[in-house]
């Protein structure tokens, strides 16, 4: 330890023991019934700063004194939720960049569950999103360095590297026996919150709103008003796998389908401060075509506020699965060394008065053991705590938004996935392009030929498969070979589209547009679901 940082913690621990005197001092003269149970504050600092001095003492090794002081905020702080975190200088440099306009890496989101860095997800558009990495990964190693047990900022640190250079990141997934290796390229991030938007063919418009950073705003009226200009008769808001981000977005967003004055969203927890309700400020012009939000379980935070929003003022018909459920509030407070601390200082309510905070999400975050009945069971008790929007429709709340109907994801195939964690269908599209001269129209084919081409080029690359997996997944790999081939000479929105085609969920929601034109039939069309 150089000479500064040494002083710094000699500071510390001076101030500890000094502070933790005093604070005797007070309670023995004060407090000293509670003190001699040992239940007050100032008891129990007395016993780490004890515990503290043992250790320096008799510890069989010098031990770092700034170690051991980070290490008891660390402990201390993981026994209160997930999100209540201690950060280094560079840790909240790290934490703040997803809030702004670009970075360099590989394009995924991470945290610290348990002993792994996970991925909580992946960033569209980006080498890791086309390469197939998924939210729920556990990043193992990268490169030859073993990251079990590192902190986000040392994984970080590894992952990163200057543009255009490569990484080799090993994950273990959920349900896959064997580790999985990733080559991935290293670029520079652009973050969009809306990356695609566009009008469909049975005259809907469709905006995939992706995170809520400094820019969602402006980018989701931008694409408002180009879609209004073409002239919509519906609208999908596509929030899943949006993990939120700016509460203050989150508010500006909803403004503009509600409109000026009306409350969004208030926090609530037990300081005087951290009780805050927050209204819409601008007018807006009136939408009166049929919105749908597309929700799934990865959906969070703000993309909960949004979507609760538009269903507590009847704007919107939700649609999907259940959301995550992270309704909690966190400040970030400076600490005297340069460092700090983030707290979660409240929970969300909507305006409904719907909590969005799922307490068993916070358990599962911190590594804690809770069964699939524990869940079944929080979730039959969300069902029987019931609201009411303006216009007194019921919904439901106690963790998560609950969709107005429910849609199933379909999950990808054992080939499916292969496929894509090796990036067969990019890489086969970029050789295959070269021969074509870059030159393919929109509306290609991919026949029988084309079809076994690439699967020939799967093969030679070790992926096997067998006929079942190929009857089963068709038309999915048909799909995705026209979808890269588009996108090396018509870019990611033209494949976007054709991808979007296999989904589901979104399929469900342009069938209701097309058959309702109106949000109170949508509405109608949801209370007959939940009657039959």
């Amino acid at each position: 330890m150089n000479k500064k940082k040494q002083r710094t913690a000699l500071i510390t621990i001076a101030a500890v023991w000094i502070l933790s005197a005093a604070m005797l001092f007070t309670a023995t003269s004060v407090f000293a019934q509670n003190q001699a149970n040992g239940t007050d504050l100032y008891s129990q600092l007395g016993l780490f700063s004890e515990v503290l001095s043992k250790l320096k003492q008799s510890y069989v090794t010098e031990l770092n004194d700034e170690e051991l002081i980070k290490a008891a905020i660390i402990g201390m702080l993981g026994s209160t939720d997930p999100h209540t975190n201690y950060f280094t200088k560079s840790e909240y440099e790290d934490f703040t960049t997803s809030t702004k306009g670009s970075f360099g890496g590989l394009g995924i989101q991470i945290d610290k569950i348990g002993d792994y860095v996970t991925v909580i997800s992946p960033i569209e558009g980006t080498p890791a999103f086309k390469m197939g990495i998924t939210a729920g990964d556990k990043i193992i190693r990268v490169d030859d360095k073993s990251i079990v047990g590192a902190s986000t900022e040392e994984a970080i640190k590894y992952m990163r590297g200057e543009v255009g250079t490569t990484v080799v990141i090993t994950i273990s997934r959920p349900g896959v026996s064997k580790p999985l290796e990733f080559k991935i390229t290293r670029e520079t991030i652009k973050i969009k919150s809306v990356p695609y938007s566009f009008k469909l063919d049975n005259g809907a418009g469709y905006i995939r709103l992706s995170q809520f950073n400094e820019n969602t705003t402006l980018e989701l009226r931008s694409a408002l008003a180009a879609l209004e200009t073409e002239g919509i008769n519906g609208l999908i808001i596509d929030l899943r796998w949006n993990p939120g981000g700016l509460l203050d977005q989150a508010v500006d967003t909803v403004n503009e389908f509600i409109g000026s004055g009306k409350l969004v969203v208030e926090t609530k927890g037990r300081m005087p401060s951290a009780n805050r309700q927050y209204f819409t400020r601008n007018f807006t012009q009136s939408r009166d075509y049929p919105i749908i939000v597309l929700v799934n379980e990865a959906s969070a935070s703000a993309s909960e506020i949004f979507a609760g929003s538009l269903q507590d003022w009847d704007k919107a018909l939700v649609m999907g699965k259940t959301t995550f459920g992270k309704g909690s509030v966190q400040q970030l407070i400076p600490l005297i060394n340069g460092n700090g601390v983030k707290i979660t200082t409240a929970y969300y309510y909507i305006k409904s008065g719907r909590c969005i905070h799922k307490k068993s999400n916070d358990k599962i975050l911190l590594g804690k053991e809770i069964t699939q009945s524990d869940i079944s069971a929080e979730e039959e008790l969300n069902l029987k705590q019931i609201f009411y929007t303006v216009n007194n429709r019921e919904v439901y709340g106690g963790g998560g938004i609950t969709p107005d109907i429910e849609v199933e994801g379909v999950p990808l195939t054992n080939l499916a996935m292969e496929l894509r964690r090796q990036n067969i269908f990019f890489n086969f599209a970029v050789d295959y392009m070269v021969e074509q001269d870059h030159s393919i129209s929109k509306d290609v084919v991919v026949g029988d030929q084309l079809l076994n081409r690439f699967l020939g080029y799967a093969s030679a690359h070790d992926i096997s498969y067998t006929q079942a997996d190929l009857d089963s997944t068709d038309t999915y790999l048909r799909t995705m070979i026209k979808s890269e081939l588009l996108r090396t000479v018509y870019g990611d929105l033209e494949a976007y589209k054709t991808t979007i085609q296999l989904d589901n969920q979104f399929q469900e929601a342009v069938a209701l547009i097309s058959r309702f034109r109106t949000l109170d039939d949508l509405f109608a069309h949801a209370s007959a679901q939940i009657e039959n």
